[in-house]
């Protein structure tokens, strides 16, 4: 808001425009000049506009948001629908036993070649894991309403001890390459045979969910 001062009795206008008279000495609009904000009035708008500012960047915030939880909640209630974490669920399953043996075979036939199929297998469960838990996840929300039951806990326990020893023998090979022809070899299986054996109790209590048997 625009001041304006009367040069004949220094009475302040605030408005786009002076007054037509004076309303003290009834001097014409002519004798008002507009008067030059204040340093404190300068920071005090500068501070209104920087709160005005940040009010509208909070206000499309939250408006993305809530179109991104919208979108989030779609893309959950369509794994749910279409089956996914049945489904992928079956990748891990599948190659899991498959790395276990073949890490079982290179250290009784002494073949890399062996230990490399392995490791390939192991690792491609391991970059599938994510979207397989997180289907999982979908599924106990939208599903099962987040229950807590004894068969949720196990499966749950088991599916994170899968994960974590996962990642810890890819871990492994990948800084000791030749593990399998090392004194720690069978204590690598050994490894490997817990994490298989989460899989399995994982996979045994979701085919109950899903045939309820």
């Amino acid at each position: 808001m625009k001041k304006w001062r009367c040069t004949i009795c220094n009475y302040v206008h605030e408005g786009e425009t002076p007054p037509e008279k004076c309303p003290i000495c009834k001097a014409p609009a002519s004798k008002f000049v507009l008067m030059e904000p204040s340093a404190d009035e300068i920071s005090a708008m500068r501070i209104k506009e920087l709160e005005k500012q940040i009010a509208e960047q909070k206000i499309i915030i939250e408006q993305n948001k809530g179109k991104m939880a919208k979108l989030y909640d779609k893309f959950q209630d369509l794994i749910v629908k279409h089956h996914a974490h049945p489904i992928s669920v079956h990748f891990p399953n599948g190659l899991l036993p498959v790395a276990v043996l073949l890490f079982v075979l290179a250290i009784l036939l002494k073949m890399d070649t062996l230990s490399y199929a392995g490791f390939y297998n192991l690792f491609f469960v391991m970059i599938t894991l994510p979207f397989v838990l997180f289907a999982g996840y979908a599924e106990w929300i939208r599903k099962y309403n987040k229950a807590m039951t004894s068969l949720f806990v196990i499966k749950i326990a088991a599916a994170a001890l899968t994960t974590i020893l996962c990642i810890f023998n890819v871990l492994w090979y990948l800084v000791v390459p030749d593990v399998l022809s090392s004194s720690l070899a069978w204590l690598f299986i050994i490894f490997n045979i817990v994490m298989l054996a989460g899989a399995g109790i994982a996979g045994h209590l979701g085919g109950k969910l899903v045939f309820k048997d």
